[in-house]
């Protein structure tokens, strides 16, 4: 198979990642807001909505994860850099503090404070964090321009 076929799937494949990739983050950033909001209030429907926040979040972070697993660790022109790599990690990392996350909500009322703030909090900054690394990364590339 020659390099012409091989572009259009991985073109196809990059505008998805590129797509669906900031749609999660807005999900988690919402259920740490609603956390928040229920650390605060005791309102149930704060985190009946936080809840139902995750999930979407974790639903629409699995195709990029998969494309992102693919383009990172495999294929003959796998990337070698540590910056990608390590946002592979920290977008893993939240992806994890978010399912444990899922399962906090799933527990009674106010009982689920303490911990469903701490696990949206990590969730949000190991997001930002990769989105910071891989902004750097693209800055030094393009030398600063935009």
């Amino acid at each position: 198979m020659n390099r012409s076929a091989e572009r259009p799937g991985s073109v196809l494949a990059k505008s998805v990642y590129e797509l669906l990739n900031p749609i999660p983050y807005g999900f988690f950033v919402g259920a740490l807001i609603f956390d928040i909001t229920t650390l605060f209030s005791g309102q149930v429907l704060w985190q009946k909505s936080a809840s139902w926040l995750i999930t979407l979040g974790l639903l629409f972070a699995i195709i990029p994860r998969l494309i992102n697993l693919v383009q990172v660790w495999t294929g003959p022109h796998r990337p070698a850099f540590g910056s990608i790599r390590l946002n592979f990690w920290l977008n893993l990392l939240a992806i994890i503090a978010a399912i444990f996350n899922a399962f906090v909500h799933s527990s009674d009322a106010y009982g689920i404070v303490p911990q469903n703030v701490v696990l949206s909090v990590i969730t949000v900054v190991c997001l930002a964090l990769a989105s910071l690394v891989i902004s750097v990364r693209t800055h030094r590339q393009t030398g600063g321009v935009l």
